[in-house]
């Protein structure tokens, strides 16, 4: 290459560099901005039940094993499921705050979860601990249930086999 060459093509870079353009190839179209807000408040209003719902299980939990310690041995089942609870609320709270890619799944199996111990805590309708443990349970496994159907696009593709 001859120092004419050189000279135009600096010249020529600088110019398009200039203009804005490139050499390279053409810019891949941007596809469309999807609007995740209310995919993300979905998941931020489940995160905050299950949230809620641990807390309430945990004290729960705590008001069955004294009620065992105490001789009511049938608080022994409610002692376990929300013990369990307490355990996958505040698994799915983490994972829907964060929006991760299983969030739906651990949504989903919370849900059935908190539907499980809120059927063990009512039946015990006239503890005011059992009551407010089933309400945290039913609102925790309906805003799980929420998230898990508008979050099914947001699912984690499967692995090959």
């Amino acid at each position: 290459m001859n120092r004419m060459h050189l000279v135009l093509l600096t010249a020529g870079t600088a110019l398009a560099l200039a203009l804005g353009t490139s050499f390279a190839a053409p810019p891949k179209q941007k596809s469309k901005e999807i609007d995740h807000s209310e995919h993300n408040q979905g998941l931020q209003a489940c995160a905050k039940a299950c949230a809620d719902c641990q807390l309430a299980c945990d004290t729960c939990a705590t008001h069955c094993a004294h009620k065992v310690h105490a001789g009511e041995g049938e608080h022994i089942k409610t002692l376990m499921s929300c013990q369990d609870c307490a355990d996958a609320c505040s698994a799915a709270a983490h994972i829907a705050a964060r929006g991760g890619p299983f969030a739906t799944t651990i949504c989903q199996a919370c849900a059935d979860i908190c539907g499980g111990c809120a059927k063990n805590c009512e039946a015990f309708p006239d503890d005011e601990h059992m009551k407010k443990c089933a309400e945290e349970c039913r609102k925790c496994e309906k805003a799980c249930r929420e998230m898990a159907k508008h979050g099914e696009h947001a699912k984690p593709a499967k692995p090959a086999k």
